[in-house]
């Protein structure tokens, strides 16, 4: 035997008697990735609007059927919140936000955060703009004031205070980009942000240069894709192009993911395969 053959061997097994002994080589000692998977996967209910309109109860206890643990509420559907409470408790969901106009947050506050506490909700959340022009830097502003006036009073029912997007605020009106405005005007104790991924891209925006920007910002995520950038795009959650896989991994402090579609044809359907995506993807 050669004298490299038996060095050789020597070192082997030298290496496979430390490890027997509890010794590691350098490959064991470096430790494994640690990969993660949404342990609460929601949807907002207004991607079964139709659905819910006819049979709230049935369509619960379908979402529960296929896996979801959380709703994002879109109105109540000519029920009581201690019906929808009920409902929620009987599937085995919890609704932690629900969208919320701001006029409605204005004009009824003592209902609003009534209803909310009744249906154990932690998140009031605008889904649009406030009714109005935002077309200069100061209507922007003047946005951003409402946004922080209705924080205020969110926090003080116990409540926090978010605000979902569209494209319309990641898209230059003039010279004036309005998330900039939005995100230097607002409070972060008062004011956090729902990211509709969808809409962000259909805006001409980056969802991983957002989140790099406003770090702490946005809470919750819109999980929601498409084909290409168009509206009538959308599809099956991990169907389409957006890279759900790296914005996950790359993104800190989201609480909440909410699956939803604007235009799926069978939404029922469109539910149960973007849980069953989602469920399975680690990131």
């Amino acid at each position: 035997m050669s004298q490299n053959r038996r060095s050789f061997l020597v070192a082997l097994g030298a290496g496979a008697a430390a490890l027997a002994a509890g010794g590691h080589t350098a490959a064991a000692e470096r430790p494994p990735v640690e990969r993660k998977k949404i342990k609460r996967v929601g949807i907002q209910l207004y991607t079964l609007r139709r659905q819910a309109a006819a049979d709230l109860p049935g369509t619960l206890a379908a979402l529960a059927k296929i896996g979801y643990k959380e709703i994002e509420l879109a109105g109540y559907y000519d029920h009581s919140a201690a019906d929808v409470r009920d409902l929620l408790k009987k599937n085995g969901l919890t609704a932690p936000s629900a969208h919320i106009p701001i006029e409605q947050i204005e004009s009824a506050p003592d209902k609003t955060f009534a209803d909310a506490k009744t249906i154990g909700q932690q998140w009031i959340t605008v889904p649009s703009l406030p009714r109005g022009l935002q077309d200069t830097a100061d209507g922007w502003k003047r946005v951003a004031a409402q946004f922080n006036a209705a924080g205020k009073q969110s926090k003080a029912a116990g409540f926090r205070f978010a605000f979902h997007n569209h494209n319309d605020i990641v898209r230059k009106t003039g010279d004036v980009l309005p998330i900039e405005i939005l995100m230097k005007e607002t409070d972060p104790a008062l004011v956090s942000y729902e990211m509709d991924i969808f809409w962000a891209v259909n805006g001409g925006a980056d969802p991983l240069a957002l989140l790099q920007r406003y770090p702490g910002r946005f809470k919750m995520l819109h999980v929601k894709d498409g084909k290409g950038p168009t509206y009538d795009t959308q599809t099956d959650v991990g169907q389409g192009s957006i890279d759900f896989k790296t914005i996950f991994a790359r993104a800190k402090g989201i609480e909440h993911y909410f699956v939803e579609s604007d235009t799926a044809a069978d939404p029922l359907a469109f539910a149960a395969a973007s849980y069953r995506y989602l469920a399975n993807l680690d990131f």
